[in-house]
């Protein structure tokens, strides 16, 4: 009897014992078990709110999480929210940009413009909506570009610099598709004031975007990512840093990070964007089509008119005549002659007459 009650006794014991555990709890602030990327997140003009959101979470740990299951999850893949992102297209091993070889066998360089690619791909909505504006936009460029004899992979540019939005405004007061501040806008003969800002219409903007960019590449003596980057960060910075690292060519140039990410990030958009079909399953037909327009001279002589009265001599209204001028910053315009950009289908023949109004 006394046996039994031995036995009974340790086998209680055991059962009250709380079990050891297997391996060490997990600290819910462990950090470094991701990979970062090689540049981090831009949190200024081209960071996005998943970018901040992703930069400040990206090392800590739910507490119920486990070690092992955090180091398995794959690089490709983030979490916002009940939203995942897996890519299985991977970056060519060779890439071009306006005639250039792109270095990718150098490990920095690709992991950059690595970083860029699959920026664009996680955020496929967007993705599809500037694929779909270049449809519209490229048309101008392209036939600008080709005119000037300069690459026609600079169009490019006009998804980075301001996702071909022509009323594109930043921080630093850059103005228009492609994103003129005032001072080079005007060396290059945009005008602008309180009605009007040429630094907004595509055709014009375009016109001294291809002046800037020939001088540039003229002052990089012919290299095409050199001249890119003076056009974001400016010709005597780039200048400068080239001169005190004492290196001869972008890609080895440590500068501002919107310069870093800038290069890679158009390179990044010709490889996605050439090819709307293999990256978004886009067809041609899917882009938006170039609006059919005429251009009309307005001349006004009283002290100013309002634009929804000019749009109404044009067969259109005030909404739709300001997104085909988004040039004109105002609801009317002062006294002047204008050129102005009217929907092909809804004018009647007075299109055709260059001097319609009083």
């Amino acid at each position: 009897m006394r046996q039994r009650m031995f036995w009974f006794l340790v086998l209680l014991s055991f059962s009250l014992t709380p079990a050891m555990p297997l391996r060490a709890e997990a600290p819910s602030n462990l950090q470094g078990v991701e990979p970062a990327p090689a540049i981090p997140p831009d949190h200024g003009q081209n960071g996005s709110e998943s970018d901040r959101a992703a930069a400040g979470s990206a090392g800590e740990l739910d507490q119920a999480a486990e070690v092992e299951d955090r180091l398995v999850i794959l690089p490709e893949i983030k979490r916002e929210g009940e939203r995942f992102f897996l890519s299985s297209f991977k970056l060519p091993d060779k890439l071009t940009f306006a005639g250039q070889s792109v270095p990718l066998d150098n490990w920095q360089v690709r992991e950059r413009i690595e970083y860029e690619f699959y920026q664009f791909l996680e955020d496929q909505g967007e993705s599809i909506i500037l694929a779909k504006r270049t449809g519209r936009c490229f048309a101008p460029a392209e036939k600008q570009l080709a005119e000037a004899g300069l690459p026609d992979d600079l169009k490019y540019m006009l998804l980075v610099e301001s996702k071909c939005i022509a009323a594109a405004y930043s921080r630093a007061k850059a103005s228009g598709p492609w994103q003129f501040i005032n001072s080079t806008g005007k060396r290059y003969k945009l005008h602008s004031d309180r009605w009007l800002d040429e630094r907004r219409n595509l055709e014009m903007s375009t016109e001294a975007a291809i002046k800037y960019l020939r001088y540039l590449r003229d002052l990089q003596q012919g290299d095409w990512f050199l001249a890119m980057a003076s056009y974001n960060a400016g010709e005597d910075r780039v200048r400068k840093l080239l001169k005190e690292q004492k290196v001869p060519d972008y890609w080895r140039m440590h500068g501002p990070r919107e310069t870093m990410r800038y290069v890679p990030r158009i390179i990044a958009a010709k490889e996605i964007y050439s090819q709307p079909e293999k990256y978004l399953g886009l067809t041609k037909k899917d882009l938006y089509s170039p609006l059919e327009t005429e251009t009309v001279t307005v001349t006004i002589k009283e002290p100013q008119r309002r634009l929804t009265s000019i749009a109404e001599e044009y067969g259109t209204y005030f909404l739709e005549l300001k997104m085909l001028n988004p040039e004109f910053t105002k609801d009317y315009l002062p006294k002047g002659s204008y050129q102005v950009k009217v929907p092909r289908q809804t004018c009647p023949n007075r299109c055709f007459k260059q001097d319609k109004l009083p």
